[in-house]
């Protein structure tokens, strides 16, 4: 153990003791699921009685659940935009109990191509940082060889535009950073300067430069996709790299704007030059374990994400992967509590939770079930209520129950609801879509980590499937398959195929690297955040077929 970790253990034990005290109580909750939940909706009922919203729907008259949701009509972002807008323009007190205003803002994309702005006050943003915690003493209990050790971030800003009132709208992920205790803040290799950077090749060059001499330990993002884009780009730019390691200077490719790692210090080190040098010599190409030794990666790896496992593996060998839970804008709904899965234990101490039965998500009055009446195997959508002053807002997102912890649910994420293609009623959802790309995939000996199956109207409509030339790859066959596979996931699709109401898959050829550039366009045009954005596996729109 080095001398900076010698001196911060004292401080890192006590950190260390409270987080594990706060874990045993969670864990501890989960015995008494209907109980917490039951307080935690009282608590939330009265402390926003005096708002706007909760005004509107008589909550100081409100007692029970079955009161709640009589009282309260389940709703989308849409439904609640009027009182968003005016917490926006510095009324508060539409959705904040009195006295409360926002930290800031969290924008993340919505479903009609406008941003979405999730109030961000002090208590929700509190037990935000809990869950983190939660998360990341649970991890470090598992696999103790990361304590005390760098960490790598990959984050977007707090501040990407300011709302009317002034306060920043960006990634809640900056704000909690920045507020992260400061034993953890100094793990930290990546200045928060970095995450303003918009050009994605300046900005990941730059990340990985900074934290390229650093014993890092733990990789940490919400899409593994940034992960491996962190190490392609340095693959990319191998000679760049290894001189400016060899050198102590930064000099991104494409345009970082003169942010993000300029007011950060290097000293020359040609000793990891000429390790890299030698590692590229000998492997080919530059990889991860040619400069650090890392204890484990956390990022998503639930529903379409699963897809970039494969390619995950090809670059940093095995190291341990935990997913972070179904986190979001609006909150943390679940805690990962092992490796090698997408399923948490449902977060019932920050948020009152609802689950729709699948089957009943587009019916007028939808029916709810509270925590602790769900069953292991059925799938359900997300309901929350939580201290952005959002209640019973219908997140969209289904989930598989796949376990139990005392009365609560241990779920993984599937898809959002609207990524279901219904061309002649097969209703096919993105799900499936992946999962049957992977047996194909499997089948056929492929490694496929891309692509877009697109619904196309013709005399016969069929599924088009957009993917990538790689040789020694027969795409006639992966569409076959996947046509195959896809038969015998979902009954309808089948009756539709074998009634010849639907053709089969064609594959469409791009070239190498299509997919992805199509991918950073479309981050730019919407000024996203590379970190947040999804790849459509399946698209909705239909598009125009060829005729056979």
């Amino acid at each position: 153990m080095n001398l900076r970790r010698t001196l911060l253990r004292p401080v890192a034990f006590a950190a260390g003791l409270h987080a594990r005290r706060q874990l045993g109580a969670f864990l501890a909750a989960h015995r008494r699921t209907r109980q917490v939940q039951g307080d935690l909706l009282r608590e939330l009922l009265a402390a926003h009685a005096g708002t706007a919203f909760g005004r509107d729907h008589g909550f100081a008259k409100l007692r029970t659940p079955e009161e709640f949701a009589a009282a309260v009509p389940l709703g989308s972002y849409a439904d609640r935009l009027p009182y968003v807008r005016a917490v926006l323009e510095g009324r508060f007190d539409a959705l904040l109990p009195a006295g409360e205003k926002p930290l800031m803002f969290s924008m993340t994309s919505g479903t009609t191509g406008e941003p979405k702005f999730i109030p961000v006050p002090p208590r929700f943003a509190s037990v935000m940082k809990r869950g983190w915690n939660l998360f990341g003493v649970k991890v470090l209990m598992d696999h103790p060889d990361g304590w005390l050790r760098p960490i790598l971030t990959i984050s977007s800003a707090m501040r990407e535009t300011d709302s009317p009132t002034g306060l920043p709208c960006g990634a809640i992920s900056g704000l909690l950073n920045r507020n992260q205790k400061r034993i953890v803040r100094r793990m930290y290799v990546v200045p928060p300067s970095a995450a303003e950077i918009k050009d994605p090749a300046a900005k990941y060059y730059t990340i990985l430069r900074c934290g390229i001499a650093r014993d890092v330990a733990i990789l940490t993002t919400a899409n593994p996709s940034s992960a491996i884009k962190l190490i392609e780009t340095g693959q990319a730019h191998a000679e760049r790299l290894v001189r400016d390691v060899a050198d102590g200077t930064l000099t991104p490719p494409g345009a970082a704007g003169g942010a993000g790692g300029a007011d950060k210090k290097f000293r020359p080190d040609p000793a990891l030059a000429r390790r890299l040098e030698d590692g590229i010599r000998r492997d080919g190409e530059l990889l991860p374990r040619h400069f650090w030794n890392l204890a484990f990666l956390t990022h998503w790896t639930g529903g379409t994400l699963g897809l970039y496992l494969p390619r995950l593996r090809e670059l940093f060998g095995p190291v341990p992967v935990r997913d972070i839970g179904l986190l979001a804008s609006e909150g943390r709904f679940s805690v990962p509590l092992a490796d090698g899965t997408p399923a948490g234990v449902a977060e019932i101490t920050a948020n009152y939770l609802e689950f729709i039965p699948a089957e009943n998500r587009d019916d007028p009055h939808p029916p709810t079930l509270p925590a602790h009446a769900l069953e292991v195997g059925r799938e359900y959508f997300l309901v929350f209520s939580n201290w952005t002053g959002l209640f019973r807002y219908n997140l969209d997102d289904r989930v598989r129950v796949t376990a139990r912890l005392g009365e609560s649910p241990v779920f993984e994420f599937l898809s959002r609801g609207l990524h279901t293609a219904n061309l002649t009623g097969e209703k096919l959802t993105e799900h499936q879509a992946v999962e049957a790309m992977r047996r194909a995939a499997d089948r056929a000996g492929a490694a496929v980590n891309r692509f877009v199956l697109q619904p196309c109207f013709a005399r016969t409509p069929y599924y088009r499937l957009r993917i990538e030339r790689r040789d020694g790859r027969d795409l006639d066959r992966l569409a076959a398959l996947l046509d195959e596979e896809l038969c015998g996931l979902n009954i309808e699709y089948r009756a539709k195929r074998d009634s010849a109401r639907l053709g089969p898959v064609r594959p469409e050829a791009l070239d190498a690297g299509a997919l992805s550039r199509a991918e950073d366009d479309e981050i730019r045009r919407r000024r996203g955040r590379g970190e947040q954005y999804k790849h459509k596996y399946l698209l909705t729109d239909v598009a125009k077929g060829e005729e056979s």
